[in-house]
């Protein structure tokens, strides 16, 4: 029982780290667009579109396919 319970407390722990995201961001200043793996939180920033990506290359397809990304 003691194993069960640890098994589901180190689970519960390492869920949130294993679930990584990636989110697709426009510098305000320079308009050049890049991939970060946490939620922007500044003004520097825009982010582009409303979603993370589960993967790195997800976000990075989306940019060279979002028009405000391309244009630059």
């Amino acid at each position: 029982m003691k194993k069960l319970i640890l098994a589901a407390v180190l689970v519960a722990v390492a869920s949130p780290v294993l679930a990584e995201e990636f989110y697709v961001v426009q510098d305000v200043k320079t308009k050049k667009c890049t991939v970060v793996n946490e939620k922007p939180t500044t003004t520097t920033v825009t982010q582009i579109g409303p979603v993370a990506f589960k993967t790195r290359s997800e976000a990075e397809g989306s940019i060279k396919t979002t028009k405000v990304c391309t244009t630059n």
